[in-house]
Formats: C-alpha cells, sequence, structure tokens
C-alpha cells in the first residue's frame, strides 16, 4: 500500500476517537489488521476507520465481540470495503436486532401486569399464575420470559 494511504496507530486513534491500546485490543482480537513498517511500527490502511466504526457501533448495540468478528471476517482485507459489504453485514446484524426489539417491547408491555399487583410471587398470584402453574417451565419470570398463562394450563 503506498505510503500516503497509510495511517500510524496514533493518527488512528485521533481519527477513531479510540486509545491506542483499544486500537492495539481490538487488533489482537482480529477485528482489523496492520502492516509493519521497516521500524517496526504499525501502520494501517484508512479504511480501519470505518472498520472501528462499526466496532463501535455494533458494541452500542450490545454486540459481543466474538458476534462482530464474526460478521467482519467476510469483508475484504486487500481492499476498502464498499456499500454492498456493508449491507451484507448489516443484514445479520438487523435480523438480531429486531429479535432483541421484539423481546424487549414483549417484557416492557408485560412488566406491569408482571409485578403490578405487588406480591412479585408468582408462587402467589393468583391472577397470572394460579397453582404456580408457571414452575413446570422452569425458574425464573416466565411471563417476562416469552411464556404465556395459556402456555400453563
Amino acid at each position: 500500500m503506498p505510503k500516503s494511504s497509510e495511517l500510524s496507530i496514533g493518527q488512528v486513534a485521533k481519527r477513531s476517537g479510540l486509545s491506542v491500546s483499544a486500537i492495539r485490543f481490538y487488533e489482537a482480537e482480529g477485528l482489523i489488521h496492520s502492516e509493519r513498517n521497516r521500524g517496526g511500527h504499525r501502520r494501517y490502511a484508512r479504511d480501519v476507520i470505518r472498520r472501528l466504526a462499526f466496532v463501535q457501533i455494533a458494541k452500542e448495540f450490545g454486540f459481543s465481540l466474538g458476534a462482530i468478528r464474526s460478521q467482519m471476517d467476510g469483508l475484504p482485507d486487500a481492499r476498502t470495503p464498499t456499500v454492498d459489504d456493508w449491507t451484507k453485514i448489516s443484514v445479520g446484524f438487523r435480523a438480531e436486532l429486531t429479535r432483541r426489539i421484539d423481546a424487549l417491547s414483549n417484557m416492557r408491555d408485560r412488566l406491569v401486569g408482571c409485578i403490578g399487583c405487588g406480591c412479585l410471587s408468582l408462587s402467589k398470584c393468583a391472577l397470572y399464575n394460579p397453582d404456580d402453574r408457571a414452575a413446570a417451565k422452569g425458574s425464573g419470570p416466565r411471563y417476562l420470559m416469552g411464556d404465556r398463562p395459556s402456555d400453563f394450563t
């Protein structure tokens, strides 16, 4: 890669808003790559800025580094990722985000009904869980976890 397109780790840190140690960590995790110059200093392609932005956004959405790495493994190392490259990655993340949004919406909508009576006990709740039928499905707040009262009849 030509020298004018290479960035030092300090330049990447300044452009990305990340610390040098974070950049080294993401490189060690396989999320970004660098080349070494003759002096042994890291040199990054400019597209590393986009990759790091993607990592930061994906982390903000709660994705693990493993999930982020899995998605980024399909990106080319030798060229700048295109709009199509990023679109392909977004498909998997979009499906997972939709699943999470649905689960959170369900939890939000059931929260008042499940603990709104004040008893806070699935074993005593005559309204939502007579005779502790929910216990048959396992431990935890079964209705908040997605089970419905009709599942226990």
